[in-house]
């Protein structure tokens, strides 16, 4: 396998210009999937975690009505640093799998590293699936915290009430409660889980549409209109979303727990154990809808940023 990565990588400057170039083309994405899914995550997650709302809107206008429009970027300056790097992340290890694939599927072949370099050939498509749950995976450590102090930021009483002067001091203030395994980090269990399902499906049903698409049109993936990759993008978000949401809704209900003797859920399992016991499957999908309408905008937005700023820096 070694030998397999080093060949898709080919030499170690080309190596690393690739990864350099995944992860500045991500971080742009990511930047751009903060600002455009914020508004819809803010009343997803108060879907999810509170029942003061009758829906989707009801919430939306309350928000509006009683914290005014800035509420709706509540907690943003995290994940704009965050996401972007976490995004970053995301298409640096599943390019990296990819090639590392790609390598080793010519190696079966008996091709040569200038065969590889020249025409890589498509992955099996679980292939596709194992890449993106690597990436998924390996952003968890940026993504479980980033999530989490975005959450109780978004969540936190309005006014006077307020349990956090900003990110810095949610930082310190989960850290301490009662560690930073158990405050900071809680929920990576199940963001483990949520990432590697959900960008496995994320970047298989991308690639699968991509190269439909050229394999119908008999065109070269570079030559793809932009608008074709926003749709194939938006769509693969709907599958990310459909194939992970009930794992996300846990995460979310563990990440606003309080401590001590405030604290609800022992485990993950305890708080699949509870949302199935107290609100039936459909406890599962709570909130499904505006996350459904923020993934088609949001992951356009994002393969399509990547996919633009790749063509330009290539």
């Amino acid at each position: 396998m070694a030998e397999a990565v080093e060949e898709a990588v080919g030499q170690p400057d080309q190596g690393l210009s690739n990864t350099l170039k995944d992860l500045f083309a991500g971080a742009v994405g990511g930047v751009a999937q903060v600002l455009i899914g914020q508004p819809f995550d803010i009343v997803k997650v108060r879907l999810q975690t509170t029942s003061q709302y009758k829906g989707a809107l009801d919430g939306a206008t309350q928000i509006l009505k009683t914290e005014g429009a800035s509420a709706f970027y509540k907690g943003t300056l995290t994940p704009l640093i965050g996401i972007g790097a976490c995004v970053s992340v995301q298409f640096g290890a599943f390019n990296y799998a990819r090639r590392a694939f790609e390598a080793r599927n010519a190696s079966q072949q008996h091709k040569s590293v200038q065969d590889i370099a020249s025409q890589p050939q498509p992955l099996a498509y679980w292939q596709y699936y194992a890449a993106g749950a690597f990436a998924g995976i390996s952003n968890t450590v940026l993504s479980s915290p980033i999530e989490h102090i975005r959450i109780r930021l978004q969540t936190q009483p309005h006014g006077a009430g307020r349990l956090y002067k900003g990110p810095l001091d949610c930082i310190a203030k989960l850290s301490r409660s009662p560690s930073v395994a158990k405050g900071l980090y809680r929920g990576t269990s199940v963001t483990f889980m949520r990432e590697a399902q959900a960008y496995g499906f994320w970047f298989l049903s991308f690639e699968y549409m991509m190269q439909s698409d050229a394999k119908r049109n008999s065109v070269a993936r570079k030559d793809i209109p932009t608008w074709k990759i926003a749709t194939y993008g938006g769509l693969a978000g709907e599958f990310l979303w459909i194939s992970s949401y009930p794992f996300d809704v846990v995460k979310s209900k563990m990440q606003t727990d309080g401590f001590g003797d405030k604290q609800r859920y022992k485990s993950m399992r305890d708080a699949f154990a509870q949302t199935y016991k107290q609100e039936g499957m459909l406890g599962f999908w709570r909130g499904v809808g505006p996350t459904l309408l923020r993934a088609m905008p949001v992951s356009a937005g994002t393969f399509a940023v990547v996919e633009v700023t790749m063509r330009l820096i290539s």
